[in-house]
């Protein structure tokens, strides 16, 4: 994989620079100098983490690595994928005229601005987007739910991928601070904290132990928490990175809930709050056991489902269980998309039907959260980091 994309990269460092030469460059002046300069300073940026990537021999969760990995990504999408369209596009235009000897000066314009909105795009999602977090108020209206419970507040938070803080820790901070200035009765987290593995945790038990709901934190294991992404040659460490991770959520102030429940007392009434743990990976995801976590809580007055893919809410809770309350994340929207009042969009809508927000059927509701991490890549593009604040209403 990584021969393949230095090869792709080789290509077009090569292309890029023939296209601006041939369309820049023989009418010399300062305009040229600066594009010349602009692309070389891109290229010389790409390939010091390219080859930062390259030759990294540590561990594969080291946060550091990590960080560069996703640096890399970028790069490789606002640098490399505009400059092959720029390129393609340009001798397309000069093949088109080969027998005059010259390319499409309209064509290959059209095709910079686009590589350069491409790349402005791009740029953008990762210094502003990524940490642009957006708090959605949302009121679910639960039948006939105890008048004590009335109002109550929940903070459901998921999907950190922790190392995408690294360096970055006030940002965190930053949205722990937002999600308890709500003074939440419960906070959650449905799973997801690390990428790859359990050192990207870091230190950052210290920044998630500060924040406190009322009546206690509650998480559940998302499929990366399991070590589900580690190389093929860290075996031994894939299997104890479960309890690595539950013993690390613990310390961050978290109930860990894997395929289990717990009863806990609002108000002086019961509320079950009941995680499932997630494995695998798409599309062999591993949803884990709900007929053994809800045992016994037949006697709670409400229901709470902590489970970490929403394509789980329609196989084993909707219509087969009396769980009032299901909450999820996963998808991260994608990271990219369109959100607004009256629509909404992103390409995870193709895998997850229920990909962000309320969903409600009949008397059972799940809500997905976009997550406050970022994945694979280091943007999100008009797709914000989310952090979810749900009030709960009696109705009859």
């Amino acid at each position: 994989m990584m021969a393949a994309v230095i090869i792709f990269a080789l290509i077009f460092e090569v292309l890029s620079f023939l296209a601006i030469k041939d369309h820049y460059l023989k009418p010399s002046g300062v305009i040229s100098y600066i594009i010349a300069a602009i692309h070389f300073s891109l290229s010389a940026i790409m390939w010091v983490y390219i080859f930062k990537v390259i030759i990294y021999r540590g561990c594969p969760d080291e946060p550091s690595h990590l960080n560069d990995r996703l640096i890399f990504t970028g790069l490789l999408s606002a640098v490399l994928i505009p400059r092959s369209i720029f390129s393609t596009v340009h001798f397309t235009g000069k093949l088109i005229r080969r027998k005059k000897g010259e390319h499409i000066r309209w064509l290959t314009n059209t095709a910079i601005i686009c590589s350069a909105a491409i790349s402005l795009v791009f740029g953008y999602g990762s210094i502003f987007g990524r940490f642009n977090f957006r708090t959605e108020e949302v009121t679910v209206n639960i039948k006939d739910l105890n008048q004590a419970l009335d109002g109550i507040r929940i903070a459901h938070l998921t999907d950190m991928h922790l190392s995408s803080f690294y360096n970055k820790s006030c940002r965190l901070e930053e949205a722990m601070k937002t999600a308890d200035s709500y003074n939440p009765d419960l906070i959650v987290n449905t799973g997801d904290f690390i990428t790859l593995g359990y050192r990207e945790f870091d230190r950052f038990d210290t920044v998630l132990v500060k924040y406190r709901g009322k009546f206690g934190n509650f998480a559940i294991l998302g499929n990366h928490d399991m070590g589900t992404y580690l190389p093929g040659n860290y075996q031994e460490e894939k299997r104890s990175t479960q309890e690595r991770m539950r013993d690390l959520v613990l310390k961050s102030g978290y109930y860990v809930l894997n395929d289990e429940n717990t009863i806990i007392s609002i108000k002086g009434v019961k509320v079950a709050i009941i995680g499932v743990k997630t494995a695998g990976s798409h599309p062999d995801i591993i949803y884990g056991d709900l007929k053994k976590a809800v045992a016994g809580t037949d006697s709670a007055s409400l229901k709470i489902l902590l489970c970490h893919d929403p394509n789980q809410w329609e196989e084993d809770v909707v219509g087969k269980t009396d769980i009032e309350l299901s909450l999820a994340g996963h998808t991260h929207g994608m990271q990219m998309g369109i959100i607004t009042r009256n629509f909404r969009w992103s390409p995870a809508g193709r895998y997850y039907p229920r990909w962000n927000g309320l969903y409600t059927e009949g008397d059972q509701h799940l809500y997905v959260n976009r997550g406050l991490g970022v994945l694979g890549v280091p943007f999100r593009i008009w797709m914000p980091p989310e952090i979810t604040i749900i009030t709960l209403r009696s109705v009859y």
